[in-house]
């Protein structure tokens, strides 16, 4: 899928802006660290520039596809996986990021998978500090 390609290259280049027109903009963003997604394209968006900061040495490994049932509506959508290697903080991070596309070819879900723990706490830490930081979400009492 012609997107796929697009975000691979965008995120392998640290290109935010090339980012843009590739979500929905009700796009759900569904991480290791947080029960609830992020949802819509300026909070997914800037969440990206926080992950595209934090992440070191980040590479994706492959490509599978197929169809996955969505979260926000149960029905099957051409999906994506691409697995990466990546650090954070010094910790060696495994993961996997599941694009979930509508009919135009947009993203309209993404689900990132992590391991080790101690690189999930790690990569947790460093995108709440981020994320604080860009004012997309309050300090933590």
């Amino acid at each position: 899928m012609e997107t796929t390609d697009r975000f691979r290259a965008a995120v392998e280049q640290r290109d935010l802006s090339a980012l843009d027109d590739l979500f929905t903009e009700d796009v759900r963003f569904y991480s290791p660290v947080k029960f609830t997604p992020f949802e819509g394209r300026p909070m997914v968006l800037g969440l990206f520039g926080v992950l595209l900061r934090t992440f070191e040495d980040f590479r994706y490994l492959g490509r599978l596809d197929g169809t996955a049932e969505t979260s926000a509506d149960g029905d099957e959508a051409p999906s994506e996986i691409l697995p990466f290697r990546a650090a954070v903080g010094g910790r060696e991070v495994h993961g996997i990021d599941l694009l979930q596309y509508d009919e135009t070819g947009r993203i309209k879900e993404f689900t990132v998978m992590v391991r080790p723990q101690s690189a999930l706490q790690a990569l947790s830490e460093a995108v709440l500090a981020g994320l604080v930081a860009d004012g997309l979400v309050p300090r933590p009492a």
